[in-house]
C-alpha cells in the first residue's frame, strides 16, 4: 500500500507537469518565462536537497562544460518546445508524445550502433509506437486532425531528451560526482541558457494564477519530483520507477479532460495506449526501464565483487 501511495503521489505530480505549463500559457506567461522560471526553482529546491545531504557543486571546468551540452538538451531546449507546442496543442496529448522518447532512445542508439540487432517484438514495437503518434495526429484528417507547428514542437522536445540521455550516458554517467548537486548544476546551467527566450514572446498581462501555476511547475513538477524519482528508484527498484512512467500519459490525459475541458477523444485515448504497447515492446529483453527525469536520470545497479553484493546509484 505504501508503495502505492508514493508511485501515486509521484505520477501524479510528474504528470501535472503539463497541465501547469498550459495554464501558464492561459494565463498570460511566454514559453520562455516558463522555461526559466522552471528551471530556476527547480534547480533551487535540489540545491537544497544537495546542501542537506552535504553535496557539493562540481568544481572542474570539463564536467561544467559537458553539463551545458546536457542542460541544453534535456532541459533548456525540451522545456521551452513543451511549452511552445502546448499554446496550440492540449496538455493531455502533451503527456502522450512525451512518451514517445523511448521510441527516439532506440532510434538513436541503431544509429549509433550503441544498440544490438532489433528482434521482432522491438522491431514491432517500434512501428506500433510511431504509428500510434500518426493516429493521434491524423494528418489525414484535415477537420479533426492535430498535426500542426505546436505538435511538431512537441515530438521534438521528446527526441531532444532522448539526445540528452544518450550524452549523458556517454559523458556524465559514473563521474564519481554527487548525483544531486550535478542534477542542480545541470539545472543551474539551463537557467542560464534559457535567459535569452525570455525576451521573446509577446506583453500580455499576467495573473495570479499563471504565477501560482509555474511556481507550482518549477517546485513540485520538476524539482521535488525529480527527487521522489530518485528516492522510488533506490528504494524499490527501476521496475518500480517504470510503472510511473507508463503512468504519466494517462495523468496528463485525465488532468487536462477533468480541470481544463480538454476534449477526450476515442482517436487520442486508442493512440495513447497504441503509443505505450509500442514502448513496452521496444523493451523487450532489456533491463527494467525507469521513468525520464526533469534534469538527470539515474539508474540503480546491484554488483557482486568477492562475495560482497553492494547498490550503485549512478547518474
Amino acid at each position: 500500500m505504501t508503495s502505492a501511495i508514493r508511485m501515486g503521489v509521484l505520477a501524479l505530480l510528474w504528470g501535472s507537469g503539463f497541465l501547469w505549463i498550459k495554464i501558464s500559457l492561459n494565463e498570460g506567461l511566454t514559453p520562455g518565462w516558463i522555461t526559466f522560471v522552471r528551471c530556476l526553482l527547480g534547480a533551487a529546491v535540489l540545491l537544497a536537497l544537495a546542501y542537506g545531504a552535504g553535496q557539493r557543486l562540481p568544481r572542474d571546468r570539463a564536467t561544467w562544460g559537458r553539463l551545458v551540452v546536457a542542460a541544453f538538451f534535456c532541459n533548456a531546449l525540451p522545456f521551452l518546445l513543451f511549452s511552445i507546442g502546448e499554446q496550440t496543442v492540449d496538455s493531455g496529448v502533451a503527456g502522450v508524445l512525451n512518451a514517445t522518447t523511448p521510441l527516439w532512445s532506440l532510434v538513436i542508439g541503431l544509429a549509433l550502433h550503441t544498440e544490438g540487432p532489433l528482434r521482432a517484438a522491438r522491431s514491432a514495437g517500434l512501428v506500433l509506437g510511431f504509428a500510434g503518434v500518426l493516429l493521434i495526429f491524423a494528418p489525414w484528417s484535415h477537420g479533426s486532425g492535430l498535426m500542426s507547428w505546436g505538435a511538431l514542437a512537441l515530438l521534438g522536445a521528446s527526441a531532444s531528451y532522448a539526445v540528452a540521455f544518450a550524452y549523458m550516458a556517454r559523458h556524465l554517467t559514473g563521474r564519481g560526482t554527487a548525483p544531486l548537486a550535478l542534477s542542480a548544476a545541470q539545472l543551474l546551467t539551463a537557467t542560464g541558457l534559457s535567459t535569452p527566450a525570455l525576451a521573446v514572446g509577446g506583453s500580455a498581462t499576467v495573473t495570479w494564477a499563471g504565477i501560482l501555476a509555474v511556481v507550482v511547475l518549477g517546485i513540485f513538477a520538476t524539482g521535488l519530483t525529480f527527487h521522489l524519482n530518485y528516492r522510488m528508484i533506490a528504494d524499490e527498484g527501476p521496475t518500480a520507477a517504470a510503472t510511473v512512467g507508463y503512468l504519466l500519459p494517462v495523468v496528463s490525459v485525465t488532468l487536462g479532460a477533468v480541470v481544463l475541458g480538454e476534449p477526450l477523444t476515442a482517436r487520442v485515448v486508442a493512440g495513447m495506449a497504441v503509443v505505450l504497447v509500442g514502448v513496452a515492446l521496444t523493451r523487450a529483453g532489456t533491463r527494467p526501464a525507469r521513468p525520464l527525469p526533469p534534469a538527470g536520470s539515474y539508474s540503480l545497479r546491484s554488483t557482486t565483487k568477492r562475495g560482497i553484493s553492494r547498490s550503485v546509484v549512478r547518474w
